[in-house]
Order: structure tokens, then C-alpha cells, then sequence
């Protein structure tokens, strides 16, 4: 058995078209007491998703929610961060992929004293591009302040946007 390989004159083989964003790199913001770095957003990947890199410092963390119109995807990074799917909770570390169809009650906590890191993508795109364009820009190397009367109200626009369901928590 040969193979055959194309003339590497074939534009479908010359032409650039990746998105490289090297590490440390992408707006980041600062939204729910989450640091967010955009790694990618719906304009950027033909309107495939939108994916985010998260750093959930201790007590960090969304109120329970759901989006009737994405689905979100996790997979950690470092650390570890509380799931609460539905009415179950469970604990997610380093390696663990989590993916949470439309409609689905989750959030996630950090219950750690120390950050934790993970990746988050929603299919299709549109929050990512809500929290470049409305949270607030964070600062190099400080830690999202509490939240206050400013950051409440990008939450608030952020939500008119979004339009994420939010649910009592089962506790």
C-alpha cells in the first residue's frame, strides 16, 4: 500500500486561516468574581462557539442558572470547583469535562482556598462576546474587587443580553 499525497501548490493547504491566541493573551475581564480571558468568540470561529479561560477564586462562582439558548462546556484545569447539575452536586478537578445541554439548572463554586482554572465554551456562540463587550476590564495581577454598584449593573446588562434563567439553589 502507497499513499498519495496532494501537491502542496493546492491552496486548500497554503491558505492561513487558524486562530492563535498565545498564552496570557485575549481581553479579560472581570465578571461575577470570576476572572475571564476570551479565548475565542462566535465572530472568530464562523459562529461554531465561544470559549473562555476562567480563574474562580475561593467563594467564586455563578448563582445557579440556566441558558435556554447555549449549551455549556467545562474542562478543568487546575484546582477544584463544586457542580451543581440539576439537583446534583458533585466535585470537578483537573482533567474533568463537564457539558450542561440547554435548559439544565448548574453553576459552579469554588469551595477551595485557592483559585481554580478552567476552560468554558458555549455552543453556539454569544456570552463571550457579552462579557468582552459589558463586564469590567480586569486589572493585571489584582483580584476582581467586590461586587458593587457599578459591577451590578453590568450584571444586569449582561443578563438582558445573555438572558440565563436564574434558580433558587436546591440546597
Amino acid at each position: 500500500m502507497s499513499l498519495t499525497f496532494q501537491t502542496s501548490d493546492d491552496p486548500r493547504y497554503t491558505t492561513r486561516g487558524a486562530l492563535y491566541v498565545p498564552s496570557g493573551q485575549g481581553p479579560t475581564v472581570w465578571a461575577v468574581g470570576d476572572v475571564y480571558t476570551i479565548k475565542a468568540t462566535g465572530a472568530q470561529t464562523n459562529g461554531g462557539f465561544g470559549l473562555i479561560e476562567a480563574t474562580v477564586p475561593a467563594g467564586g462562582g455563578p448563582a445557579p442558572h440556566s441558558h435556554p439558548e447555549q449549551e455549556e462546556t467545562f474542562y478543568m484545569l487546575d484546582g477544584e470547583l463544586e457542580f451543581l447539575d440539576g439537583d446534583h452536586r458533585f466535585t470537578a478537578v483537573a482533567g474533568d469535562f463537564i457539558h450542561v445541554p440547554r435548559g439544565i439548572r448548574h453553576s459552579f463554586q469554588n469551595k477551595r482556598m485557592h483559585a481554580a482554572r478552567m476552560l468554558f465554551m458555549f455552543t453556539p456562540p454569544g456570552p463571550e462576546q457579552v462579557f468582552a463587550d459589558h463586564a469590567m476590564p480586569a486589572r493585571d495581577g489584582e483580584t476582581p474587587p467586590p461586587l458593587d454598584d457599578e459591577q451590578m449593573a453590568r450584571l444586569e446588562t449582561m443578563a438582558g443580553l445573555i438572558k440565563p434563567i436564574m434558580l433558587p439553589d436546591p440546597a
